[in-house]
């Protein structure tokens, strides 16, 4: 049966990566128009009044429950990223906000420094995981784009537009600030310190252009003491995020006092632990496998991970599948399925919502997988013999780099 399966499989219609990212697109348009018509499209809502707020200089974290429910989590400087399909009707504001972070998403992906079919596996292993977030219109496949890109462009020795990209993620949704973990891959890091510099008054000030600087400053301050409240609203039992390391020790103990920042503190010390293996900085799979870690670290050490999130850590788990050693080994495959099963499939209509419920959800299941393969991770980052660089052309991706 899994031999038949693997020669379906086998067809090049599958092996195509302009058939996938089609088939992304057209996923794209079949996730957002039903939601649409149900007027189920919150989030949308929610950004789109990000700009209309700071145009109108009006709270920017503040309850507008006559507009959507919820509240705006992101910085000022969204409001210039929004402000393209904000001005549209909804129908089209919307369509084209998910058709643009699906492209950018697939952009970032089809970047990466791998082989072309490598690209391809890693996007049909990501497609369910992506038409999760599809359907919530999250700005989860920038991100993915931010922290890829931002990786992709040190690999190219473009440290400029690097630390562009961790400064705009960073002021967007503050995950962008995990593209730090690159740093020690850059060859010039004066540029790279001074570039950040820069962009982060860029993108401080650069609302001020729609606003006032005040107001601006006003904002800043006000999306501090909404995210404190936030990580607070998060840590509640049975909610729907903290799909987290922190959720899973809260839910299993049934004690939401638990603290973040044991977790944060040790997985920062885990995280860390391979980058002493300096010789092997030099080395393409090193760095890659150092992508995957950080994709999936940003997301199960986050309290405010919820189901759409994880598109950004299952990136990660496709990324460190694709470089292990082929043949895949069977335990190899079977965290991969593992992950497919108990993260991916486990949020939609093929498991019953008895068992989401009651257990998925209630005990933050859906992070096991991803906790389970970036654990895997790190012990290859620190274990594996990772030997000296030599040439490959991957001309495909438009990249050539240095490749171990």
């Amino acid at each position: 049966m899994i031999k038949k399966i693997v020669l379906f499989f086998d067809k090049s219609f599958f092996k195509n990566k302009k058939n996938i990212s089609i088939i992304w697109l057209v996923i794209t348009v079949i996730a957002v128009l039903p939601k649409f018509f149900r007027d189920k499209y919150n989030n949308y809502l929610i950004y789109k009044n990000v700009f209309w707020h700071v145009f109108n200089q009006m709270p920017l974290y503040a309850h507008y429950p006559d507009l959507y429910f919820d509240i705006n989590l992101y910085g000022p400087v969204f409001s210039l990223i929004i402000a393209p399909f904000a001005l549209l009707p909804n129908f089209f504001g919307l369509l084209l906000w998910s058709l643009f972070t699906t492209v950018l998403i697939l952009s970032a992906i089809q970047n990466l420094p791998i082989k072309s079919i490598n690209i391809v596996i890693i996007l049909w292993i990501c497609l369910n995981e992506y038409l999760i977030t599809a359907q919530s219109f999250q700005v989860n496949p920038i991100m993915v784009y931010i922290i890829i890109m931002t990786y992709v462009f040190i690999e190219r020795k473009q440290d400029f537009w690097s630390a562009m990209l961790i400064v705009l993620g960073t002021f967007i949704k503050l995950y962008g600030v995990v593209g730090l973990a690159f740093f020690f891959f850059s060859k010039n890091k004066m540029k790279f310190i001074l570039s950040l510099l820069f962009w982060s008054i860029i993108c401080f000030t650069i609302p001020m252009l729609i606003s006032s600087p005040q107001y601006i400053v006003e904002r800043y301050a006000e999306w501090y003491h909404a995210l404190i409240i936030k990580n607070d609203v998060n840590a509640v039992l049975g909610s729907y995020q903290d799909f987290s390391v922190m959720g899973v020790v809260r839910r299993v103990t049934n004690d939401n006092s638990i603290p973040n920042y044991p977790f944060l503190l040790g997985g920062l010390l885990v995280f860390g632990l391979p980058y002493l293996r300096f010789k092997s900085y030099a080395n393409s799979k090193f760095r890659l496998l150092t992508l995957a870690s950080v994709l999936i670290f940003t997301v199960i050490f986050s309290s405010g991970s919820e189901s759409p999130t994880y598109i950004i850590a299952f990136v990660g788990v496709a990324i460190w599948y694709v470089e292990q050693p082929i043949p895949k080994r069977g335990w190899v495959n079977g965290l991969l399925i593992f992950a497919i099963i108990l993260t991916s499939l486990s949020h939609t209509d093929l498991f019953p919502n008895y068992l989401v419920d009651n257990y998925v959800r209630k005990y933050s299941l859906k992070a096991i997988p991803c906790i389970v393969i970036w654990l895997v991770i790190i012990y290859q980052l620190m274990t594996l013999k990772f030997e000296k660089s030599i040439h490959e052309d991957y001309s495909d991706n438009n990249t050539r780099i240095q490749r171990s």
